[in-house]
């Protein structure tokens, strides 16, 4: 008998909407702290044009609890093989994918280990490495981290009361904050630990150099999570890239201003 968790599209709550007759396929995957349903004010835009494909990765939304293992999810190449998984249980091919925060980085390695997936990548406050280093500004010292770590440790939902107010900015819009306090909240404590310990730590530059698909880069003007800095060296370092600075502050442009994010979308699927 099979184990629940070997079917990707019950393992990480696959759904599929849109135009399920249309040629064109479009894969929303989602940030740290977040689901499936962070992507529900843009993909409203494109449901009659578009097959979409929304999914939760594990340890987050609804995917199956039971999935996750600290042990296996240990660096980012274990959710781009739920990725891989997932595009291949449903035959996917030269399809979009719309990818927000860590989940950038997940479709960087999914591409690269399975070119014909995607033949066009759009990537939102994606970074390719959170700590700085010599030569390279990433936002945040190790002490940085370790600070945070510590925080979440301690007590975590007083972390996530600050933590969601700093990455959503917006503080004229206090209900967006909340929302995203809700969903952080509903991660169980030890599981965002581990999962913030292997995105703030994961390090993908070396893998920029082979990724040859065309990608759009979108960037805030302003995010805690990901300085500018960081977009332009991804535009520098991915080759037939586009880095586009949207009129909106904070990690989540596709909550807070959905409708930028839906006009850069358009924009770039037909060029």
């Amino acid at each position: 008998m099979l184990l629940t968790h070997s079917d990707p599209i019950r393992k990480n709550n696959v759904n599929i909407t849109g135009n399920l007759n249309s040629t064109s396929t479009l894969i929303f995957a989602h940030g740290f702290g977040t689901d499936q349903t962070a992507w529900l004010p843009v993909i409203e835009a494109f449901k009659n044009d578009h097959r979409i494909i929304l999914y939760d990765n594990v340890g987050a939304g609804k995917a199956l609890p039971e999935a996750y293992s600290p042990n296996k999810y240990n660096s980012l190449q274990s959710y781009a093989d739920d990725l891989t998984n997932i595009c291949e249980r449903l035959n996917i091919s030269n399809a979009i994918i719309v990818a927000h925060s860590v989940s950038a980085m997940i479709a960087v390695l999914t591409t690269i280990g399975s070119p014909q997936f995607f033949k066009k990548m759009i990537l939102i406050g994606a970074s390719p490495c959170y700590r700085n280093d010599p030569g390279y500004t990433g936002g945040f010292e190790q002490k940085d981290l370790d600070d945070l770590y510590r925080a979440m440790d301690t007590n975590y939902f007083a972390w996530v009361s600050g933590f969601s107010s700093m990455a959503m900015a917006n503080p004229d819009r206090p209900e967006l904050a909340q929302s995203f306090a809700d969903t952080l909240s509903a991660i169980r404590p030890d599981i965002a630990l581990a999962v913030a310990r292997v995105i703030f730590q994961s390090d993908c530059r070396e893998k920029l150099q082979k990724l040859d698909k065309e990608t759009l880069l979108i960037q805030t003007k302003e995010d805690i999570a990901v300085p500018l800095q960081v977009a332009e060296y991804l535009h520098r370092h991915i080759s037939n890239s586009k880095l586009i600075i949207v009129n909106a502050s904070g990690h989540f442009p596709h909550i807070s201003a959905s409708q930028e994010i839906v006009n850069a979308i358009q924009h770039f699927l037909i060029e």
